[in-house]
């Protein structure tokens, strides 16, 4: 903890540079021949004569993103707000084609500042991921409510990037990428003229239905087929709640199958991504559905004020670019009060609390640099990368937990605010 103390911490102040001129074709030429290879149409709507400045909202479902984004604004070039383990190893360099570096799910006054200087002192596109996380079903994961606020500041148009086949391709449970086409639509939801008249509510509803997506869905109605062989290893990553017995943690996957190590029911995922049990009924055919039946066991939980996680964690810290440093054992704690890390590394004791209403979401990560999974909270100064040792495959119903408990404090909150205007 000492060593981690002196280190320095990450430039989160330094101004964004525009995308350099001379590495602009480096970034086409890194993006072109794989979206090529995809077979990647994209469909413009309302984006006739639109220049730069503009916000660019975007699903995100993988690494396939970015180069994707590159061919939907071309020949523009665009800042790119990006989570500081994407700049280990190679600061300069991101911070050159407009990188913006931003610690998840922490509320970082110093963004909305760089996010200005793009689009109303450069000039330029501003690309955004609501989401801030992979998607782990496949869905549209929760948005916040300030972005809104955030578009009226700025005062430019917006435009959303709605991606399919991304997710299919290369899953955050299985990252081998499977060679399916893509498709993508870029929509300008809202002009300069049209934010002066349009409530936050409007906003939001309009950013909201615009980044709607289905990854299983459109599979199905696109008819794209994956026949590759572990299509649904490590899917026990995000079903981690067996329907049929209930239990939790007890799933496990391998090539095209999942199953239960408790009861022993099996399920077959198709070519077109559905599943179907081996005997039995079929509780869930369609993926989301199952990932929503998981979310609504958790909201039953908290709705009863019985959700409870403990367990113990090894800890990594990530102050700068420079890589993680290894702090040592603690225990972790995820309950109606939020999130709590308490630990002692090398005889300085360490505690870092979450409220429920301080986060909307939280970022985990499956097999995490070829480890275990992982779960990462952030201050504004430093990002701690904490690993389950006894509870595995949790990191998704905590990151379910998390969603669910804001929406449950808002909601209460609410009623606290009519109840007091009454």
């Amino acid at each position: 903890m000492e060593k981690a103390d002196k280190f320095q911490r990450f430039d989160m102040a330094k101004k964004p540079q525009r995308q350099k001129n001379y590495l602009r074709p480096v970034t086409w030429l890194l993006s072109f021949p794989s979206v090529w290879k995809h077979r990647l149409k994209i469909n413009k709507v309302g984006m006739k004569g639109l220049k730069p400045p503009y916000v660019l909202l975007s699903n995100h479902t993988s690494f396939m993103d970015f180069k994707v984004m590159t061919a939907a604004i071309f020949p523009h070039r665009a800042n790119y707000v990006v989570a500081i383990d994407g700049f280990i190893g190679r600061e300069a360099l991101l911070r050159k084609v407009g990188c913006i570096c931003k610690r998840k799910f922490t509320n970082d006054i110093g963004l909305i500042r760089h996010i200005n200087q793009v689009v109303n002192i450069n000039k330029d596109i501003i690309v955004l991921h609501p989401e801030a996380r992979y998607s782990l079903a496949g869905t549209t994961a929760i948005l916040p409510e300030s972005l809104a606020k955030l578009v009226k500041f700025l005062n430019v148009p917006v435009v959303v990037l709605n991606m399919n086949g991304n997710y299919l391709n290369s899953p955050c449970w299985n990252l081998t990428e499977r060679g399916n086409r893509l498709q993508a639509r870029i929509t300008q939801i809202i002009t300069k003229d049209q934010i002066k008249t349009l409530t936050n509510k409007q906003i939001n509803d309009r950013i909201n239905n615009a980044l709607i997506y289905d990854e299983y869905a459109w599979q199905k109605e696109n008819n794209v087929i994956i026949k590759y062989k572990n299509n649904a290893k490590g899917l026990h990553k995000v079903l981690y709640q067996c329907p049929g017995c209930m239990t939790e943690y007890q799933m496990d996957s391998d090539k095209n199958r999942i199953w239960c190590r408790q009861c022993g029911k099996e399920w077959i995922m198709s070519e077109l991504g559905e599943l179907k049990a081996v005997s039995g009924i079929t509780e869930f055919s369609h993926i989301p559905d199952w990932y929503e039946f998981e979310r609504g066991q958790v909201r039953k939980q908290i709705e009863e004020k019985i959700y409870e996680f403990s367990d113990d964690v090894i800890v990594d810290s990530l102050p700068n670019a420079k890589g993680y440093i290894r702090l040592g054992h603690a225990k972790l704690s995820h309950n109606m009060g939020g999130f709590h890390l308490e630990g002692n590394f090398g005889g300085k004791s360490f505690s870092l609390g979450k409220e429920p209403l301080s986060m909307y979401s939280c970022h985990i990560e499956y097999d995490y640099l070829g480890g275990s999974d992982c779960i990462d909270l952030s201050t504004l100064e430093d990002t701690y990368y904490i690993y389950p040792q006894n509870k595995l495959s949790a990191v998704t119903k905590i990151s379910l937990a998390t969603e669910e408990l804001f929406k449950f404090y808002c909601g209460a909150q609410v009623k606290h605010d009519e109840m007091t205007d009454a």
